[in-house]
């Protein structure tokens, strides 16, 4: 489906950036997998090569200009071309309103939002001169309905939406669409350890009565990242179980 793609995906390290970048790589794609450090996706490209696939690790911070041009470059280095970009890296630092500070609010949002919009930036140049691209942008439920205690998470997947859809607008007559792809209650290492509770209190919420695997949200990015995805373009993709409607 995706046979000689090159796709970057950012946060490959664990969890669903991981889960994405096994599963484009077994639809085809040759894999840029970028964490910040080069040894937390060694064995994920080990296993992929393993495969008979191929695969590249690149260490970047996506909130520094210099790592994500850096990381682009290295994606042309070692395929020649970037056809699909997942922005997937991001991070939680949680905290009621009144007492969030300043550099909760900062690391979030540079991260989760600027880190999107720089290596959309350095790849779009990329995508444009080849009149070929598939971005996709991991958002999350909590950017459509909200949630106490996650101002700044909230904000920075809701602020992605919007950038999802302005830069959908731009690029179009590129041929570079840019979806983004909204998990709910997703099942990785980050929310293993949340209280039962409060995972009843979640799982009551889901209509579906499931939580989502990793592979739920590999499974969307895939589809948008392929040929049949091409007349689709600024649209958010809910993968929640029903958990928003």
């Amino acid at each position: 489906m995706l046979n000689d793609r090159v796709a970057i995906v950012t946060g490959a390290s664990r969890g669903i950036g991981r889960c994405v970048a096994e599963y484009l790589a077994n639809c085809g794609a040759k894999i840029v997998a970028v964490s910040r450090k080069q040894e937390d996706t060694a064995q994920l490209v080990d296993s992929i090569r393993q495969q008979g696939g191929e695969a590249v690790s690149v260490a970047a911070d996506v909130s520094r200009v210099d790592d994500v041009e850096r990381m682009v470059e290295a994606a042309q280095q070692a395929f020649g071309k970037i056809d699909i970009l997942v922005n997937n890296a991001g991070i939680t630092r949680d905290g009621l309103l009144a007492r969030m500070k300043d550099e909760d609010w900062d690391g979030v949002m540079d991260i989760n939002l600027k880190g999107a919009f720089l290596s959309t930036r350095a790849a779009a140049k990329v995508m444009s001169k080849q009149r070929y691209g598939r971005i996709i942008n991991i958002t999350s439920v909590v950017g459509q309905m909200g949630n106490i205690g996650q101002a700044n998470y909230c904000a920075s997947k809701a602020g992605l939406m919007g950038l999802t859809r302005s830069n959908a607008r731009e690029l179009a007559r590129r041929n570079v669409t840019v979806n983004a792809v909204a998990p709910g209650f997703i099942e990785t290492d980050m929310t293993a350890d949340l209280p039962e509770k409060v995972r009843q209190d979640m799982l009551n919420q889901i209509p579906l009565g499931r939580f989502g695997s990793p592979q739920d949200i590999a499974g969307a990015v895939a589809f948008l990242a392929s040929e049949q995805a091409g007349y689709i373009t600024g649209h958010e993709l809910s993968v929640n179980g029903g958990m928003y409607m």
